[in-house]
């Protein structure tokens, strides 16, 4: 994929969508991600994906939200590509609670660009 503004376009409608499924598979029921193995492996599928599309957004509109924690959405991926044997779900679960609205607004707003 070319780099650019109908790059970012793509990427950002592919992150919406991933959170959109997370949303799914968990019913926004924390209970329901932590005791299920098939909604934990789905979540963390979407989420690495989710991941690896923000890195390859244009600097600039990453630019447009500053705000977004663009560095620390990279370590993530890394964390769920490279050391899932020590994934901590507690944590993943706070991430899919409290992170991903806020970063489902900036993505509509960069979006709406």
């Amino acid at each position: 994929m070319k780099p650019g503004p109908q790059a970012d376009a793509l990427l950002l409608a592919h992150m919406r969508e991933c959170i959109a499924r997370i949303g799914a598979y968990t019913g926004g029921d924390r209970d329901r991600f932590e005791s299920s193995p098939l909604v934990q492996d789905a979540v963390l599928r979407n989420l690495q994906t989710l991941t690896e599309s923000s890195q390859r957004l244009s600097d600039a509109i990453k630019a447009t939200e500053q705000q977004v924690r663009w560095i620390a959405l990279a370590g993530f991926r890394n964390v769920v590509a490279h050391a899932y044997l020590s994934i901590d779900l507690a944590a993943v679960g706070s991430v899919v609670e409290k992170d991903l609205p806020e970063l489902q607004s900036a993505l509509e707003r960069m979006a709406a660009q």
